[in-house]
């Protein structure tokens, strides 16, 4: 007998142009990691945005903010330091506006990102060298000021500090609160801590009983760890966070960048998505958590970005043996 595939009905809508398909992801539970680890989890798929990640949020917000304040006009050049993500974020919305951009990325950058930012027509610059105090990030950071000192009509978005970044994941919290009014966790990855503080002040201005827990990487310095050599791009930092009150976290949890590629994995063979590294960190750091979270309740991972970027690295066993041991 012939089975019938019966599809979801879903309304369907006509969109004005790509960004504004950008944000109200789909929040899909996660029904075999939820057996495995004895309360229910979900997972916000952020990969789901049109330019493939959370930072698609951020971009538009920080674009659109500073148009909208006559900061960027047709005559403007952006600049901007990426580890990836935002850098393709930033790409969409300014070729959507054609405004030219300029991305400072370092020798971690993976070669489809930057083959994404050509397809863009974005003007790629290469640090060489880590800075002594800071890194690589300390090193982009350096050259995006000697970028807008030099260039005609430049000014540097600043992720790092642009208080638009968090605000853009005021949204995030508020789409999950709207989808899951009851959640007890939300576990978010490390970077500019946008997206942490961001769904904190959502959580704050509702009075949520809702638990942000910050997951950070083993050798970032966001939350005092010692600096220390890491391979997976875009979670952690090499510099402190303009954003982050501690206060505003009910936990942080440090992992390895072998148990990001860990968690991806996990992800990929229970649940089937293929998510980048950060999903790979927030899925290690709920099993690490779990003895913590009472068996009724609910949690949300965000997860943050596709996971093709990373097919060279985290999905390639030579790679991972050859960096990570």
């Amino acid at each position: 007998m012939n089975a019938t595939l019966t599809l979801p009905i879903t309304n369907h809508t006509v969109y004005e142009s790509i960004l504004t398909t950008i944000g109200h992801t789909p929040l899909v539970k996660l029904k075999k990691l939820s057996a495995e680890l004895g309360f229910q989890v979900y997972g916000k798929l952020e990969m789901t945005n049109p330019g493939g990640s959370i930072k698609d949020r951020t971009s538009l917000n920080i674009i659109e903010e500073e148009i909208a304040k006559g900061n960027i006009t047709k005559n403007t050049t952006l600049v901007e330091s990426s580890s990836g993500n935002m850098a393709i974020g930033l790409a969409q919305v300014c070729s959507y506006h054609n405004i030219p951009l300029v991305i400072v990325v370092d020798p971690k950058a993976n070669k489809h990102t930057l083959k994404i930012l050509d397809a863009y027509g974005v003007k790629v610059d290469m640090v060489e060298k880590a800075s002594q105090n800071g890194g690589y990030l300390g090193a982009r950071l350096q050259r995006v000021q000697e970028l807008v000192a030099q260039l005609p009509n430049a000014i540097w978005t600043n992720q790092y500090g642009n208080k638009a970044n968090p605000k853009a994941h005021w949204q995030t919290m508020k789409e999950i609160y709207e989808d899951l009014p009851d959640v007890d966790y939300v576990f978010s990855a490390t970077s500019t801590c946008g997206t942490l503080m961001g769904c904190a002040d959502f959580i704050n201005s509702e009075h949520l009983n809702t638990k942000l827990i910050a997951v950070d990487a083993k050798g970032s310095v966001i939350f005092g760890e010692q600096p220390e050599e890491r391979h997976i791009p875009g979670h952690g930092a090499g510099l402190p966070s303009q954003f982050l009150d501690k206060n505003a976290i009910h936990d942080v949890v440090h992992t390895t960048d072998k148990e990001c590629v860990t968690g991806c994995h996990k992800l990929l063979k229970l649940e089937s998505i293929l998510a980048g590294g950060s999903s790979g960190a927030v899925t290690t750091a709920i099993e690490k958590l779990k003895h913590k979270i009472p068996k009724h309740s609910t949690c949300v991972l965000i997860l943050c970005d596709r996971g093709e970027r990373y097919i060279d690295t985290i999905y390639n066993k030579d790679w991972v043996a050859q960096k990570l041991g």
